[in-house]
Order: C-alpha cells, then sequence, then structure tokens
C-alpha cells in the first residue's frame, strides 16, 4: 500500500488529475480500470477491487482516477456517484429528500455554477473545522472525548445555524442587488 500523500483537510480538488511524469519527481496518480463487466481494476495492486475499496481509497485521502478500459473515458466522477448512492440508500442518508430536490432543481439553472462553487467551498471548510477538532482531541481518553464531543455538538449547530443565517442574508442582498440592477435596464419582474 503507498503511504498517503495527502491529509484529509487538504485534499486534492479533484481526484482526477492527468497523472504526473516519473521524470518530473512527483508522483503519478493511481489507476482504477473499468471494464465493460463493471469489475473494477487496480493497476498499482494488479488486482481487481470492490466499489467498497475505492471508498476506502477515498476515506484515506489516496489521489485517484477511474478510467474506462475501452476508452480511457474518466469515470472517475461517476464511481463516486455511485459510492454516494450506496451510502445514501444505506442505513444513515446525509441528505434529505428536499436537499436532494433542490440540487436537482439547480440543474440548468443560472445560478448552477454558483451552487457547485458554493457547496464545495462550504465542504472545504467544514473538512477542515472537523480537522481542527480532531487534533485538538487528540491524546483524550474515550471518555473525555464522548464528554468534549457531546458538549462539541451543541456549539456546532449553532455556529452552523449562524453561518446558514449569515448565507440566507447574504444571497437575499444579491437578490435585491439583481433586482435593483434589472431595475436600471428597465428589466422587472
Amino acid at each position: 500500500m503507498r503511504p498517503r500523500t495527502h491529509h484529509p483537510a487538504s485534499r486534492p480538488r479533484s481526484l482526477s488529475v492527468s497523472p504526473k511524469s516519473a521524470a518530473s519527481g512527483q508522483p503519478s496518480l493511481r489507476v482504477i480500470k473499468k471494464y465493460p463487466n463493471r469489475r473494477l481494476y487496480d493497476t498499482e495492486t494488479s488486482t481487481y477491487i470492490t466499489l467498497a475499496e475505492v471508498k476506502d481509497l477515498v476515506m484515506s485521502g489516496e489521489a485517484f482516477v477511474v478510467r474506462d478500459a475501452k476508452t480511457n473515458d474518466d469515470l472517475t466522477r461517476s464511481i463516486l456517484l455511485q459510492i454516494i448512492l450506496e451510502e445514501e440508500s444505506g442505513g444513515a442518508p446525509m441528505f434529505t429528500e428536499a436537499v436532494l430536490a433542490n440540487i436537482i432543481r439547480f440543474y440548468g439553472h443560472a445560478m448552477q455554477g454558483f451552487m457547485g462553487s458554493y457547496l464545495e467551498k462550504n465542504i472545504e471548510a467544514f473538512t477542515e473545522m472537523q480537522a481542527r477538532l480532531a487534533e485538538q482531541s487528540k491524546g483524550l481518553s474515550p471518555e473525555m472525548l464522548t464528554k468534549f464531543m457531546s458538549l462539541q455538538s451543541p456549539m456546532l449547530q449553532g455556529m452552523m445555524g449562524n453561518y446558514a443565517d449569515q448565507s440566507r442574508g447574504m444571497f437575499e442582498q444579491m437578490q435585491k442587488q439583481a433586482e435593483q440592477m434589472f431595475g436600471a435596464f428597465g428589466l422587472k419582474r
């Protein structure tokens, strides 16, 4: 197994980056090939792997790309979406039906690009906050860690509530500014 090259809080923005050449001194990207029979082949270990093992690569921060064995098309997003689907279909989904419906509604919307960037930045911020909490809680006994986390939960919920309120206010301000701009051009709703 290769040593982990990325700290979870500083994972690469995209897992599907072109492999670096060995001559440049940078490590090459791990390549997983997907065959027509739906099997996944890890070229680094020369073994077939499961979707659960791909999830393990994600969880460990391993950078990789999934390629179609015949066409060499990048299938990384498709495989990541499959992992999310399996997780969401399991016992403890992360997204409510309302959240999923709202995400779907942004496809084709003028704000689609903004929404993707907004979600990405917020998830990055949340991941960094989670990493800092994990770092602060190192060395605590299991009992103390449980107590620490029980105290953190209300605080985190309060912070997220305040953050959501600030975001809502920002969107309302953007909407007012857009309406004023449209009004200046003689375009009204």
